[in-house]
């Protein structure tokens, strides 16, 4: 029966089933005929959000509970036939700061921008059949930081903090020990073995996750050598903007922020040529942009730095892309400049775009990177808005993949101090009031509180009423247990969602070192090669070892 049929059936056919109302008539067809029940279900909540089914129905009937289950479990049987074919493509979505409290609230607030209750939404990522926790320590610290996590999840190794793309040996800010401490990245894996590779973020270029992909630098602040001490740069230490362009040769797709760092010192911006906090920062004088563009001459290859210029591309003409939209990093999604400054979303389908016409395949970074900044500042309703951006620029990777040759992985460098609760009702807004007063100082709380950070505030003696506060506004600080000018991370540990090819390798609990080294697996690239003998050259050796065999004995006593 197909989808047709059932919403006749369910929803404007009366004469079957008479005796049952609309809402028992689509769960007694669901039980009666065996059909496809995830796409079923997925009618029938599309439905109910529109009003066919009341409420109370939905929740107050086992029947509905019981029905979605069943059709759950049924999918979850089909997982029982693995995917282990090789992954010609690999994406890694990286949402900065994405703990699992994270995770759960943009769901509900993915849910409530379009009108619905919020908990029983998916996330993109929510529909990917197996999901993992990531341990995310630094090897020197209990509670990480986004540089030695990401020479985790990139490079396979634990890494110190505030380091990028070196081993632990490595010392942070000591520029002699970088040398001999240097580890690679599945980016340059993947480009070693033919494939096309990206990078994506919505912070600078040459911040702390993108960098591990290609820099090998024992401070992730040394952006250029503008911010480096005089004493690193005549010791030989690169900063990570150079090494952008230096270390791993035509990166096919780089898009970002991060402008600043690459033109000379006090060069005005493009954009803002009036400001001086958007100056370029380069003591050496070098424009790396315009060096790469007259290196990348010849090769179908762009520089551009607006929206405009962006999407006026046709990526079937172009090989190479450098895209700059900003002198840091990008505007958070809720102030985007929609002219001027492209979306996550609309980054990643021009990169696909241009990383797929390789036929060997591509590897592709994609960073949110300012859910981070967003908890930082205490500000959850910028993160959780960049978090369901993210979510989207999934789904819009999904549509222009497949899982049988693609696998993607999402996850997190670390978490924040970030919770919400306080016995909200289904449907309370994610960033609304609890429903009580606080029985110690009898005042209002919103259910989003951090552990710490900004949002700190006594008003004579006692804490601030919010009552009178804009507590729903985009940069509203919600209120914290202890000031800090800036909220911290968390230390538990992050989930890792996965589908596609080898997806199942990810499960259970695992070091955050250990997903890239998955990912190699799945696409045959890196140190694990050993399993993609193809079947007819296994069986052909599996054929020959007899008689080799046979052979060796024949020789032993002849001799």
């Amino acid at each position: 029966m197909d989808n047709a049929s059932f919403l006749c059936y369910s929803s404007f056919c009366p004469s079957k089933n008479a005796s049952l109302d609309k809402p028992q008539r689509v769960f007694h067809l669901i039980g009666a005929y065996s059909v496809p029940l995830f796409p079923v279900l997925s009618q029938v909540l599309q439905i109910s959000s529109a009003g066919l089914f009341p409420s109370s129905f939905k929740t107050k009937n086992p029947l509905f509970w019981n029905t979605w289950a069943q059709s759950t479990l049924k999918n979850a049987l089909t997982l029982q036939k693995l995917n282990q074919n090789t992954a010609k493509n690999l994406i890694l979505f990286l949402g900065d700061g994405m703990g699992i409290p994270t995770v759960t609230a943009a769901r509900i607030l993915k849910g409530q921008l379009s009108r619905q209750s919020g908990e029983e939404t998916q996330l993109e990522m929510d529909n990917f059949p197996f999901v993992a926790l990531s341990k995310t320590y630094n090897t020197n610290a209990q509670v990480a930081d986004s540089a030695g996590t990401a020479t985790a999840f990139l490079c396979g190794v634990k890494a110190n903090e505030g380091t990028v793309g070196v081993s632990a040996a490595a010392v942070r800010s000591q520029c002699n020990t970088t040398q001999g401490n240097e580890v690679t990245s599945i980016l340059r894996w993947a480009k070693e073995a033919g494939k096309s590779v990206g990078i994506v973020t919505t912070t600078r270029v040459n911040h702390a996750t993108p960098s591990a992909a290609y820099a090998h630098c024992v401070d992730r602040e040394w952006y250029s050598d503008g911010e480096m001490p005089a004493e690193a740069v005549q010791a030989g230490c690169k900063d990570i903007a150079r090494q952008l362009f230096e270390n791993i040769p035509n990166i096919d797709v780089i898009m970002g922020g991060g402008r600043k760092y690459m033109f000379p010192k006090n060069q005005s911006d493009v954009e803002y040529p009036g400001e001086k906090k958007h100056f370029g920062t380069r003591i050496d004088r070098r424009n790396l942009v315009e060096e790469w563009n007259n290196r990348m001459k010849n090769k179908n290859a762009h520089y551009v730095w607006n929206k405009k210029e962006l999407l006026s591309l046709n990526p079937n003409s172009v090989d190479y892309l450098l895209g700059l939209f900003e002198p840091g990093d990008l505007p958070y999604d809720l102030e985007r400049n929609n002219e001027t400054d492209p979306s996550l979303t609309e980054m990643v389908e021009v990169a696909i775009k241009i990383l797929k016409k390789n036929p060997s395949g591509f590897y592709l970074l994609v960073e949110g990177g300012r859910i981070d900044h967003g908890h930082h500042d205490g500000k959850a309703k910028q993160a959780l808005h960049e978090a369901v951006e993210m979510d989207r620029a999934i789904g819009h990777a999904g549509l222009m993949t497949s899982i049988y040759d693609t696998m993607t992985v999402v996850t997190a460098d670390h978490s924040h101090m970030f919770n919400f609760g306080g016995y909200t009702p289904r449907g309370n807004t994610i960033f609304g009031l609890a429903p009580m007063l606080s029985d110690v100082d009898q005042k209002p709380f919103t259910a989003i509180l951090y552990g710490n950070g900004p949002g700190f505030k006594v008003v004579n003696g006692l804490r601030e009423n919010i009552s009178t506060l804009g507590y729903e506004e985009n940069n509203y600080k919600a209120q914290s247990s202890v000031p800090l000018n800036m909220e911290t991370h968390g230390g538990e540990d992050v989930a890792v969602f996965a589908k596609g090819p080898m997806a199942h390798l990810l499960h259970g609990v695992h070091e955050q070192n250990y997903i890239p080294h998955v990912m190699a697996y799945a696409a045959c690239i890196g140190q694990n090669r050993d399993h993609c003998m193809s079947s007819s050259g296994a069986s052909s050796l599996s054929a020959a070892l007899p008689s080799l065999t046979a052979l060796l004995k024949l020789i032993h006593l002849l001799c």
